[in-house]
């Protein structure tokens, strides 16, 4: 073969090998910048929800703060760690709540402090927390009602009321005792239904 020609497929073969070369720098900086890009994207999420710190601050479980933050990420598009009030309604729903219209303005209101209606992760772990607590001391409420009501009619006697806020947990005065069952026994039967039951001991606190 003569030189020249041999010497310019050598030459092509040096400038296929440079072109290699550069797709693969080219790939190394597509895929760095990807890696990068997807690691800060991690860190960002993993600071917006800080699942144990979430949990400390509120008073609740990881397990629960984990089911919440995939709940509030569904709706979470662009990932900025807030969802519309209008949403809000059917995270919590999502969850198995059922806050009424009424409830869902009331609680948007109290944690929605500069109105620009959103609300934000914290802020609704704030609600659940509280939501799952007022749930709790209903079922405690119910639970010390059924001690009282022996025969599960839903009544407890006022007698047997008086004598148990008068000596169990902080002892009130007999006066005390009968100033709150007047007030919660509307109809004066002498008993009280579990409604009137909330009312004696929500007045007590």
């Amino acid at each position: 073969m003569p030189k020249n020609i041999e010497n310019n497929n050598n030459n092509n073969n040096n400038n296929n090998n440079n072109d290699d070369d550069d797709i693969d720098d080219t790939d190394d900086i597509v895929g760095g910048d990807r890696y990068n890009s997807e690691y800060s994207r991690i860190r960002r999420l993993t600071a917006q929800y800080d699942i144990r710190t979430f949990s400390s601050e509120f008073g609740l479980n990881e397990d629960q703060v984990s089911e919440f933050k995939e709940a509030f990420m569904l709706f979470d598009k662009d990932e900025d760690g807030k969802v519309t009030v209008a949403e809000l309604g059917v995270v919590m729903r999502s969850l198995g709540q059922r806050p009424t219209e009424t409830e869902l303005r009331d609680m948007v209101n109290e944690v929605d402090q500069d109105g620009n209606g959103t609300i934000e992760f914290n802020e609704f772990l704030q609600l659940m927390s509280k939501k799952l607590k007022g749930a709790a001391g209903e079922d405690e409420l119910k639970e010390a009602f059924k001690v009282f009501d022996k025969n599960n009619d839903g009544r407890i006697s006022s007698i047997e009321l008086r004598h148990v806020m008068t000596h169990l947990g902080e002892k009130l005065s007999e006066e005390e005792v009968d100033d709150m069952i007047k007030e919660a026994d509307l109809n004066g039967d002498g008993v009280v239904d579990y409604k009137e039951f909330v009312t004696i001991l929500t007045s007590k606190k």
